[in-house]
């Protein structure tokens, strides 16, 4: 990944603006070039090798109502604990994911004795900002929204005991596998026992597929915990790999994003136009 990918995004930002800027209107592809002071050719381009479709298909995923439409027709329910796979391994995208959780007690800690690398890349949804310890990667957030500062306060306040030192050389193969949707990245969950059973659930969610805060609740054999859950959903530091962005409420809205709503959109966009082939 480079700066190349951050561009990108950057244009898909500004083409969300654009869009909902419309109210519902479908733009030409002319059109939303001309918005963004591009060339139609320049423009289809940066979508194709972006997202891997084209500007028109990936309109259909930037509206307002992405959201409801995705609850409609891609909602999985996570009825069990066994569908949700609460078994210490899960699988998102086409990439295998390995992953321990930190006990109780070294979460009281505050992160005391833990030496905790980190490093800043481009990716496909802006600038990321990620951690690790020896144990694989521990923090995964996004930037382009709250400004980089905000983000690496807001991270390491999560473990203020811990020890940080930049040192990206330390996680960039796994940040690679992240986005390249290929290899195997070895994640290190710093949490309470509630919030790692929670993202353990999102972990079972299909790329392309949503469920909903309660639904979470439910299969995690809390069903009255959906507030709980979505404070859980909130707080998840592995943000992408553990896939947050899925999560909606039960009214079809998109509820919050710890890194921006405009990124989270992207990402259920970016995901929808891949697996859907029937647009």
């Amino acid at each position: 990944m480079g700066q190349e990918t951050g561009y990108h995004f950057n244009v898909m930002r500004r083409a969300i603006q654009a869009i909902d800027a419309a109210g519902g209107e479908t733009l030409s592809l002319e059109a939303l070039a001309a918005q963004l002071s591009m060339s139609p050719a320049h423009f289809q381009r940066i979508f194709s090798r972006w997202v891997g479709v084209s500007p028109k298909r990936y309109q259909q995923y930037l509206t307002m109502d992405h959201a409801k439409t995705l609850l409609a027709t891609h909602h999985t329910t996570l009825d069990t604990a066994n569908e949700v796979g609460l078994s210490g391994t899960g699988r998102l995208h086409d990439m295998f994911l390995k992953w321990e959780a930190m006990s109780p007690g070294e979460y009281a800690r505050k992160g005391a004795g833990l030496h905790i690398s980190y490093g800043w890349f481009d990716s496909p949804f802006g600038r990321v900002l990620a951690m690790a310890t020896q144990r694989g990667l521990c923090g995964v957030a996004f930037s382009d929204e709250v400004g980089e500062a905000q983000t690496f306060t807001d991270m390491t306040a999560r473990w203020p005991q811990a020890r940080f030192h930049e040192h990206p050389d330390d996680m960039a193969g796994w940040i690679d596998v992240a986005f390249a949707r290929s290899g195997t990245a070895q994640l290190h969950l710093i949490g309470a026992p509630f919030q790692i059973k929670v993202w353990e659930a999102l972990l079972s969610i299909p790329s392309g597929q949503v469920t909903t805060y309660s639904d979470i609740a439910q299969a995690i054999g809390n069903p009255r915990a959906a507030r709980a859950v979505g404070t859980a959903v909130g707080r998840n530091p592995v943000s992408w790999l553990i896939p947050c962005h899925r999560a909606l409420r039960k009214s079809g809205g998109l509820g919050g994003y710890h890194w921006g709503l405009g990124v989270k959109r992207a990402m259920l966009a970016w995901e929808g136009a891949r697996a859907d082939t029937s647009l």
